[in-house]
């Protein structure tokens, strides 16, 4: 079975904001793989699915982002799951608006959600679906920036990430997570490279 984990914060006023992005990506596979978020399961909101041949625990942690590691720690344990079939899907501000990237295993970036499910699993080899919010301007710090909703002009930008970060999740499941890291990296890099 693979568990992927959306990082977001629950309740409406954080619903449209950038640090919402895994939220909003796992509630689109929920979409389109006809899948409920309904159950309320280890601190967290959770959802079966198939989709081509594989089971699928969608999760949406509900201990707010900088605690996520505890929910993830207690389902990973429970359905005694592989780590490298635990995928987590975040916002990352050290990425240009609306890029996407696959990455297995690293740091966490300053990323508050994924330091605090390295620290709860005691080994950073999970994999990763980034979705780029972009940097805060100049005189923003960070947490505020992620913490509000995107302007106008970028909402659109994000939307086509979010689709593309569950378009990744997606290939990850059919092709494995080398050949998906491969595609979807070569495809968000600056000089290019071949569609999926």
């Amino acid at each position: 079975m693979w568990i992927v984990v959306g990082l977001g914060n629950p309740g409406p006023r954080y619903r449209g904001t950038r640090h919402n992005v895994g939220f909003r990506v796992v509630d689109l596979l929920a979409a389109r793989w006809h899948a409920a978020i309904a159950r309320r399961a280890h601190r967290a909101l959770v959802g079966e699915a198939r989709w081509n041949g594989n089971r699928v625990l969608l999760v949406k942690p509900e201990t707010y982002m900088n605690a996520s590691g505890e929910a993830v720690r207690s389902l990973w344990r429970y359905y005694e799951n592989a780590l490298e079939r635990l995928v987590v899907i975040h916002d990352d501000a050290d990425l240009a608006l609306g890029r996407v990237r696959l990455r297995a295993g690293g740091g966490a970036g300053g990323h508050r959600g994924v330091a605090s499910l390295i620290d709860a699993l005691g080994d950073p080899g999970f994999l990763r679906v980034k979705v780029g919010v972009g940097r805060p301007p100049p005189g923003c710090e960070t947490a505020a920036y992620v913490l509000a909703e995107p302007r106008d002009d970028e909402a659109g930008v994000l939307r086509d990430a979010e689709r593309g970060a569950a378009d990744a999740m997606e290939l990850l499941l059919t092709e494995g997570a080398a050949r998906a890291m491969n595609r979807v990296n070569q495809r968000e890099a600056p000089h290019g490279g071949s569609p999926l």
